[in-house]
């Protein structure tokens, strides 16, 4: 179910598969068409990547996907995002809410110049929850595997933590507002190679709870932690405007071992990219 602007929440009775369908969708920032007509569904309990060149769209349609982008004044779209079953840009959906299932998880670790403690519960109390906010914070700490590093100093800032160990804060802080799906960008693009993996490890737990989307440069990652991946490419036209477009999605081993076109391969194999 999703809560609207008026507060009514609709039952949406057996859920489909598919936890988001992408129909026709195009992305602009002003007149210029960022990504154009993509097509594509996100199913519950996997983890997809999307994948492509710099400047291919990828992040701009994860955005797309908890209506970040509408942050920005420019921003607009055509066509249809549906979330089980809804459209997620109809005009009695609450994008607040939105972003309240829908949690994100950025680049660069983003703790707030608060304590361990306060980052996690901050959500829940901002919505006014009434649960218990010491349990929120164990529960969330525990599924973002952090729990046992961080139980004696929750007080401490959160700016005293390595790297990892703040990304994994950051998943913990987006999990206690008991999200439905989280979004990664390029999660782990600022760890060194052991955090990575903690990251890395961390998804294959939580897609038994969540659907995860991850935007990833990283061919192996992908090819590592998804159940399905997107090949976003770049359309260059003449006059020189580039728009991004979803080349391929199919299951993560077809993508990497058998790919259906020619551009996908040379890019898996790193002919361009």
């Amino acid at each position: 179910m999703i809560v609207h602007k008026e507060n009514d929440e609709r039952s949406l009775g057996a859920e489909p598969s598919n936890v988001f369908d992408m129909v026709g969708l195009s992305v602009y920032y002003g007149e210029f068409r960022a990504v154009r007509d993509v097509n594509m569904q996100i199913r519950a309990n996997e983890i997809t990547a999307l994948i492509g060149p710099s400047g291919c769209g990828k992040s701009t349609v994860l955005r797309t996907l908890n209506r970040m982008n509408d942050l920005i004044p420019s921003a607009r779209i055509e066509g249809l995002v549906n979330y089980h079953g809804f459209d997620l840009y109809g005009a009695d959906v609450d994008p607040v809410e939105v972003r309240r299932r829908i949690g994100m998880v950025f680049q660069k670790p983003n703790p707030f110049p608060k304590s361990i403690y306060d980052n996690v519960t901050f959500g829940p109390r901002l919505a006014g929850s009434k649960e218990d906010l010491d349990e929120v914070a164990e529960d969330s700490l525990r599924r973002a595997a952090l729990w046992d590093e961080v139980r004696d100093k929750l007080d401490q800032s959160a700016m005293t933590l390595s790297g990892g160990q703040q990304q994994r804060l950051c998943i913990a802080r987006a999990i206690a507002t008991k999200p439905d799906v989280i979004l990664m960008d390029e999660p782990a693009s600022a760890l060194d190679p052991i955090a990575t993996q903690r990251i890395e490890e961390l998804m294959f737990d939580l897609k038994r709870d969540y659907s995860i989307v991850i935007v990833t440069h990283n061919m192996q990652q992908a090819a590592r932690v998804s159940d399905r991946a997107a090949f976003f490419n770049v359309d260059a036209r003449e006059d020189g405007a580039r728009t991004g477009v979803l080349v391929e999605f199919d299951m993560t081993d077809k993508i990497f071992t058998n790919p259906s076109l020619k551009t996908t391969e040379d890019y898996i194999t790193g002919r361009f990219g």
